[in-house]
């Protein structure tokens, strides 16, 4: 796909930002410690990352879809996990609020999601309630001017660290399935939330994820985020541009990986000849980058198909996500395989990007969920 001269720019921009400010250093702290980082993300924020997808009229810039694939993908080439940083106020955090929240509710909140001041966490997944989302027990019952919420949520990227979690509960128990599930912005710091113990991650390290506990939590009515039982119908709307957010992710991922493996093969001489002169390593190498651009052919043109309203927007998203997460890990452990021992060895940035690939593949939706997705939309009378 041509970009235009618009996305170009904006394309060399956030490239030029991650290789300034994402610092070899500051990359393996947060792999060692795994914890946030508020001096980069302040950074971030200054420069208006936090809202690039966010409308104008609540303080963001006002990017398009494509604008905001080609941020995640410079940032993940640098580093998957600050990626994450710049995605989830765009995608996961502020998409559930465009979805379904009123004019007062995206008033009161988005402008300072938009400037960084206010971290959101989604959590709809559940410790029997991962890839089946509808199977979600958490409960949430009116009480006066209050829903009152019980429940555990899983594997919430960013909760000990947020100021609101956006909570999917049970609002009619006599529903099954996707059925009678209401969305809820829930202030962290209400009696009865909690978070769980940090989860000691694979890979993505530097942006914490824990459980989120609620035990009796007073919500005010006006938290509840579009109509009663709206929630599920939110979520699939969101995680349609969360699902293109992480193949952008992936995208960025394979083209680090590449861009080591090329330099490695060059440099690393084995029988008297650097190994990129071997067909075993070069067409290794072939097979990447055929791969990598396939992908992001398929990602561009989704995020610019997504922007028109079409109804295919959908399935190009599982589309996207299932092909670029594969494709990602495929690069990855070629990458890998290129550099040998080495690439076993921490410190070499393809240990550390192989690790984050896999993430890719599970969060958001699993590869399988994504098939499923794709072809019942095909198989549909």
């Amino acid at each position: 796909m041509i970009l235009s001269e618009k996305h170009r720019l904006l394309q060399k921009l956030f490239r030029e930002f991650a290789e300034r400010e994402f610092t070899p250093e500051l990359i393996e702290r947060l792999d060692e410690t795994g914890e946030f980082d508020w001096d980069i993300y302040n950074k971030m924020a200054a420069a208006g990352i936090m809202g690039a997808k966010i409308p104008v009229k609540y303080g963001g810039q006002g990017g398009d879809s494509l604008t905001h694939v080609l941020m995640l993908e410079e940032f993940a080439r640098v580093s998957p996990v600050l990626a994450i940083y710049a995605n989830t106020s765009n995608s996961l955090g502020s998409g559930p609020l465009l979805a379904c929240a009123s004019e007062e509710q995206l008033q009161r909140y988005l402008p300072d999601v938009a400037s960084g001041k206010t971290i959101l966490a989604f959590a709809l997944t559940e410790p029997d309630a991962g890839s089946d989302a509808g199977g979600v027990a958490t409960t949430a019952a009116e009480d006066g001017d209050c829903f009152i919420l019980n429940g555990r949520k899983r594997f919430a990227s960013g909760a000990p660290m947020a100021d609101y979690a956006l909570i999917f509960a049970r609002t009619d128990p006599t529903k099954r399935g996707n059925k009678g599930i209401s969305l809820f912005i829930v202030d962290m710091k209400l009696p009865g939330v909690s978070c769980g113990a940090h989860e000691d991650k694979m890979g993505i390290k530097g942006y914490p994820t824990s459980d989120i506990i609620l035990q009796d939590v007073r919500v005010p009515k006006d938290c509840l985020l579009g109509p009663l039982h709206y929630g599920f119908a939110a979520a699939m709307k969101t995680l349609d541009g969360g699902r293109l957010g992480i193949a952008a992710q992936a995208l960025g991922i394979a083209q680090g990986c590449l861009d080591e493996a090329i330099t490695y093969a060059k440099t690393r001489k084995q029988f008297g000849k650097p190994i990129a002169a071997n067909q075993g390593i070069s067409f290794m190498i072939a097979d990447m980058a055929t791969e990598l651009e396939a992908a992001r052919e398929l990602v561009y043109s989704t995020a610019v198909l997504k922007d028109t309203g079409s109804r295919e927007a959908s399935i190009k998203c599982s589309m996207s996500k299932y092909f670029a997460a594969e494709m990602c890990n495929r690069v990855a452990y070629k990458a890998v395989q290129i550099f040998g021992g080495y690439g076993y060895i921490k410190g070499y940035k393809v240990e550390r990007l192989y690790r984050d690939a896999r993430i890719t593949s599970i969060y958001e939706g699993t590869s399988q969920i994504q098939q499923l997705v794709i072809a019942n939309t095909l198989l549909r009378d």
